[in-house]
């Protein structure tokens, strides 16, 4: 059957983080922070309030793509927190691993910007939200493993919604 590998995508601000520890915790899956997996050149670059290409975020998502795949080939369950903005960087997570979903926290610019600035120690700077929106290509309706989660609710209300993705994604596949 292979393991499971669960994107929590959007952009910064929408509780990738905070909701994707607290779903895995519920889930009983690896927590993989997206983040943690950044080179250091392009935390340097977030940091110094400079967006990314996708030249940079390749190798990033290259990693997160082989974190997927080992949790697929251990027969593990896991939840990585990756943005996920552009259609081409899902496909390239979704490579080599068949049981690879996304969980899209999906919010407005204002809710979000409001919840950046009353965050503290993360390296990306509120002025990047912007160019966030700005690079997100939100998933259309052909993209059948990516569910929407409405993050406009208490943290627990959106980690609930998570789990219930979880299990309506396992359902369809039987």
């Amino acid at each position: 059957m292979g393991g499971e590998s669960y994107i929590l995508m959007g952009v910064s601000g929408s509780g990738k983080s905070l909701i994707g520890a607290k779903a895995a915790a519920k889930l009983g899956a690896k927590f993989i922070d997206g983040d943690d997996l950044h080179p250091a050149k392009n935390i340097d670059k977030m940091s110094a309030s400079i967006p990314l290409t996708d030249e940079d975020r390749l190798p990033w998502l290259e990693r997160l793509n082989d974190a997927s795949y080992s949790l697929y080939k251990k027969n593990e369950t896991g939840l990585i927190v990756c943005s996920a903005l552009k259609k081409r960087y899902r496909d390239i997570l979704r490579k080599g691993s068949p049981n690879v979903h996304f969980l899209w926290l999906d919010g407005d610019y204002e809710t979000i910007l409001a919840r950046m600035a009353k965050r503290q120690g993360h390296f990306m700077p509120v002025e990047l939200l912007k160019s966030q929106f700005a690079a997100l290509e939100r998933p259309e309706q052909e993209e059948d493993d990516v569910m929407r989660i409405d993050i406009n609710h208490e943290v627990e209300d959106v980690v609930e919604q998570c789990v219930q993705a979880v299990a309506a994604l396992r359902a369809r596949k039987g």
